[in-house]
């Protein structure tokens, strides 16, 4: 009866020793998701916030733009009640230049800061998958030979 007890215990010491001892890799898995999830939102936040500055100057650039030529064929306006009709042209001329050339500005800087974005999540992107790459390689290459850090 004494033995039976003790190779009970034995067993039960046993069975619930060597679940503690074997090491669960897959947080390494986990642990580089995470940390890839964070790399792609931190690279989304930059791009966002880049391409709304460029919207945000484009549209600004665009709205002078009319502005300045509404100003200008106004003035044109006035010039032909006046009978000055070579004015008239020059002064919408003018204005069409000007608004066109805003336009163009505000393209080129809103293409700029979108390419910057773009550039910056790319590059948060490849970071993320590089570690989550090498924690994964890191938890398997742990599985494989059965040591390695917790």
């Amino acid at each position: 009866m004494k033995k039976a007890i003790v190779i009970g215990l034995g067993i039960l010491a046993l069975g619930s020793a060597v679940p503690a001892m074997a090491h669960d890799y897959r947080h390494f898995d986990r642990r580089g998701d995470r940390i890839d999830a964070r790399f792609d939102a931190r690279g989304d936040r930059f791009s966002n916030r880049l391409d709304a500055r460029g919207n945000r100057i484009n549209e600004r650039l665009d709205a002078k733009g009319e502005r300045i030529n509404d100003r200008l064929d106004a003035l044109a306006a006035e010039a032909r009640a006046e009978g000055k009709n070579r004015l008239a042209e020059h002064l919408d001329r003018k204005g069409d230049r000007i608004e066109a050339e805003l336009d163009r500005r505000g393209d080129r800087i809103e293409s700029y800061y979108e390419n910057r974005g773009d550039r910056v999540n790319g590059w948060f992107d490849r970071r993320g998958d590089q570690v989550n790459r090498r924690l994964d390689n890191w938890g398997n290459y742990n599985r494989w030979w059965g040591w390695g850090r917790n």
